[in-house]
């Protein structure tokens, strides 16, 4: 079975179009050590739930919009070795990319699957 990493965050409306070319670079970095699949997903159907939701989760303000993203591998030990080398890779600096998101509120995590249909 795989492993997957899994991330929620808050992204300002204004700034969505540079966290895509940020993704868009992530993604072919990771793809490029080794990870199986990379997805980043807009929020549309996300509502305010009354005591647990995405944009709660994230504390989501009126001006930002709910990315949930995944990464697929073979393993949890290919997932800890590809990070490595893409936490060291300089094409994701950030003073490259800047922040196009509040760090601090973003939710991730490390998953194994214990189903794949």
């Amino acid at each position: 079975m795989s492993y997957v990493d899994g991330f929620v965050l808050a992204v300002p409306k204004e700034k969505i179009d540079a966290y895509k070319a940020m993704a868009s670079a992530a993604g072919d970095v990771w793809k490029e050590y080794g990870a199986l699949a990379y997805v980043e997903c807009i929020g549309d159907d996300v509502p305010y739930g009354e005591l647990t939701s995405f944009p709660r989760a994230v504390q989501a303000k009126d001006d930002e919009v709910v990315v949930f993203s995944w990464i697929v591998y073979t393993s949890k030990q290919e997932r800890d070795e590809i990070n490595k080398k893409v936490m060291a890779d300089p094409r994701l600096a950030s003073d490259k990319w800047g922040m196009p998101f509040d760090g601090k509120r973003m939710i991730y995590g490390g998953f194994e699957p214990f189903m794949e249909l």
